[in-house]
């Protein structure tokens, strides 16, 4: 919504004399209106899960990452190369909080992705673990019976 707002402010400034920083930050703004909007869709409707083999975790992490980076970047551009209207200066102040609402995202889909990814490791050494076991059990083999036999 912050993302929203911010290429709503940004789309609304008529005039700029050095465009190059509005130009980046309505590109990053839309950019990650875009890629969160349908990365939101996808997993609302469980669409993911029809996709196994992308690993959605570390594809929403990438994302809110760079959309932090990115809002960061564009929202001091801004800020740096604005011309004090009032425009220029919501558009700066929703860049900085959307910045803010992607990095605290970013640290919970850090949290998940380590999380999963100590569960899968985890259950990987138990399988090792089983399969190990199973293998040394003599019942579970019959040739070995017949060659003792």
């Amino acid at each position: 919504v912050l993302a929203l707002i911010a290429f709503i402010c940004i789309e609304t400034i008529m005039e700029c004399s050095p465009c190059e920083g509005l130009y980046f930050f309505e590109f990053v703004s839309c950019s990650a209106l875009v890629v969160t909007g349908v990365l939101l869709l996808m997993f609302s409707l469980n669409l993911h899960t029809r996709i196994p083999q992308i690993n959605w975790n570390l594809t929403d992490l990438v994302n809110t990452g760079l959309s932090t980076f990115f809002f960061f970047v564009a929202s001091v551009v801004l800020a740096a190369l604005n011309h004090k209207t009032g425009a220029e200066i919501a558009a700066v102040i929703f860049g900085f909080l959307a910045m803010a609402v992607y990095a605290v995202n970013t640290y919970l889909a850090i949290k998940k992705w380590r999380m999963n990814s100590r569960q899968q490791s985890s259950r990987q050494t138990s399988d090792y673990i089983r399969a190990r076991t199973e293998s040394r059990e003599v019942d579970h083999r019959p040739e070995i019976q017949r060659l003792d036999a």
